[in-house]
């Protein structure tokens, strides 16, 4: 199998499958002098890991990540970083019934086709476990970001689940990191868990919608045509496994909007260029305009469910199928930080090669 890297100057491959004996991930490109340890990393696998609370997975993973080279004395040496995140709840036996079966939904029959064989066992390389290694090469680029644009901060949430939908009015960017659902709403946090638990005795799961916003982002990242910065965030969040849609700024909604309505309106206000709104999302023909970005993306309901469902056999026979295991009745909820970890790795990536076009800062001045 090939294309496990992702980025241009950031770049990225993951390996490893959900019920080997590791996964991880090799970081190249990230600048030397960086200071990065692995409670650094930790700190967003913690964010990520199963079985932290009764709305997600219960199986139980340290996710601990270990710095195996490209760092000395807690500085990045600008060589290969090499990430390795041990697999230690593994319970194969649940797949053992599937192991000639396609599950619905899944990428098992696909896989066999396109490759004659498959890892049955937890979904092998489709596993959403191959997530905790970009988090942790997201945990690179965001100690990196840290360095070279201090203040930049991203941060994602939930903005829907199932029929549950965030009420704008009351969105507190402050409750997002104290509730399980990253939810900017405190006070709603309890009727989506009663959702959700509905959902899961229901035998049953339910899709989510994330939105991922960049606050504090330079001017200028990104390219014309083939390398626009929007194109290759799409690109970033449809690799999430699950991810059905990805939309920037106004999205689908701009279809809707007349061009006067959608047109950000620009100044120059006390504190320099301003802009009368954010439809854009933070990015005009593919370049980073300095708003926050703002995008969003769709998560399937998770396949691995407890309620029959029609397939067939390898035999091509028909059959029932019930996903036993421990799955999560709403992948989007640890979506959350994967979608930020690949923003994070998108915009460093976008960051080293504006630099390397144009040097630090825009070009072009205004008055």
């Amino acid at each position: 199998m090939s294309l496990n890297t992702f980025g241009h100057m950031f770049r990225f491959t993951t390996w490893g499958e959900s019920h080997g004996p590791a996964l991880g991930a090799t970081v190249d490109g990230c600048p030397p002098g960086v200071t990065l340890d692995e409670a650094m990393l930790q700190h967003w696998l913690d964010k990520r890991r199963p079985g932290q609370n009764r709305n997600t997975t219960q199986r139980q993973e340290p996710d601990a990540v270990r710095i195996l080279s490209g760092v000395y004395e807690g500085q990045t040496t600008g060589t290969p970083i090499q990430l390795m995140i041990e697999n230690t709840d593994q319970r194969s036996r649940d797949y053992g019934e599937i192991a000639r079966t396609f599950r619905p939904g899944h990428a098992d029959i696909t896989y066999h086709l396109k490759y004659g064989l498959r890892d049955p066992r937890g979904g092998g390389r489709s596993s959403a476990r191959e997530t905790a290694a970009r988090v942790a090469a997201g945990g690179v680029a965001r100690a990196a970001l840290g360095t070279l644009v201090p203040g930049l901060e991203i941060k994602g949430y939930m903005v829907a689940m199932g029929e549950m939908q965030l009420d704008r009015a009351r969105f507190d960017w402050d409750a997002i990191d104290h509730n399980d659902f990253w939810l900017p709403d405190a006070g709603a946090a309890l009727e989506w868990e009663t959702y959700l638990q509905a959902i899961r005795k229901a035998q049953d799961s339910v899709g989510a919608v994330v939105e991922v916003v960049a606050r504090g982002v330079p001017v200028g990242l990104g390219a014309p045509i083939y390398g626009k910065l929007d194109s290759d965030l799409a690109a970033a969040m449809m690799s999430i496994n699950a991810v059905k849609a990805v939309e920037i700024g106004e999205g689908m909604a701009a279809a809707r909007l007349t061009g006067s309505a959608n047109a950000d309106e620009i100044f120059i206000g006390a504190d320099g260029l301003e802009y009368g709104s954010n439809h854009a999302g933070g990015i005009l023909g593919g370049i980073s305009s300095g708003q926050d970005i703002v995008l969003r993306f769709a998560v399937k309901p998770t396949s691995s469910i407890l309620t029959p469902r029609r397939s067939i056999t390898i035999a091509g026979e028909p059959v029932e199928v019930i996903t036993k295991g421990r799955h999560d009745p709403c992948v989007g909820i640890r979506a959350v930080p994967v979608g930020e970890a690949m923003m994070a790795c998108v915009l460093l990536d976008h960051l080293l090669l504006h630099r390397g076009q144009v040097g630090d800062g825009p070009r072009g001045k205004i008055g």
